[in-house]
């Protein structure tokens, strides 16, 4: 049996997670890990002491994941991390303490099946186009913009060229902020919080006569599980470093 805790229990991906890992045949909730709420530990320095733990899953706050991250890799911990808001930096160092730990740790933005096939389609269609946007929508209580689903997509999109803005004119900004941020090779990523939305993405490629639009909307949290599931069978048999979902689906 895999031992799994999760990190964030009682948010409303945590309380997923811990249902999903119940009712796995092969994984058994080891500890529930959170600052408040009945039969938690209140670290994972706490639930490390008292329990074994052979992946910990993450789904907290962009504030304290990099510690989190950083302290199971130096302990021995393999991780899989959903929570988003890490730096290129900071992801950097995290392969460099999983490697030199031996300690497998997996980064996902994105866990639902749906969202990462939408990345690779991106992917796959900015070879084609030179021109392309990111909109990405979730629900008013992110506290993180854009989203990490979003970054990596316009990461795996830059592979194929430098700039999306192809022919573009000198733009001027009549309200700071109107066109979005600029990411990897250009692209201009649209952040939406809006109650009403979970988690959508759509990304729009532009040529002369035609637009292409892929877009994913996640409706349901349950719609993650089979990755987180995947993730956490997967760094349990690797030692490796993965950074997205879609390493695993290829």
């Amino acid at each position: 049996m895999i031992k799994v805790a999760v990190c964030g229990a009682n948010g409303r991906m945590g309380k997923e997670v811990c249902q999903t890992v119940l009712n796995d045949n092969t994984t058994e909730l080891a500890a529930k890990i959170d600052i408040c709420g009945d039969n938690v530990y209140p670290s994972i320095e706490q639930a490390h002491k008292e329990t074994d733990i052979d992946v910990l899953v993450d789904f907290t706050q962009p504030s304290s994941i990099f510690e989190n991250a950083k302290y199971c890799l130096k302990n021995g911990i393999k991780i899989v991390i959903g929570t988003t808001g890490l730096t290129d930096n900071q992801i950097a160092e995290l392969q460099k303490l999983s490697c030199e730990n031996n300690t497998g740790c997996l980064i996902a933005p994105n866990f639902s099946t749906g969202a990462v096939l939408m990345m690779m389609f991106a992917q796959m269609a900015a070879k084609y186009f030179d021109n392309a946007e990111i909109i990405e929508l979730h629900h008013n209580q992110k506290k993180d913009a854009p989203s990490g689903t979003a970054i990596k997509t316009a990461l795996m999109m830059s592979e194929s060229k430098n700039s999306f803005k192809t022919g573009n004119c000198p733009e001027t900004e009549t309200i700071e902020g109107a066109r979005g941020g600029t990411s990897y090779s250009d692209i201009q990523i649209h952040s939406v919080r809006m109650p009403g939305f979970m988690a959508s993405q759509e990304v729009i490629f532009g040529s002369n006569g035609q637009v292409l639009k892929i877009r994913h909307d996640s409706t349901d949290r349950k719609c993650y599980m089979d990755g987180v599931m995947l993730a956490v069978k997967h760094v349990f048999d690797k030692n490796d470093f993965v950074y997205g979902l879609d390493n695993l689906l290829k």
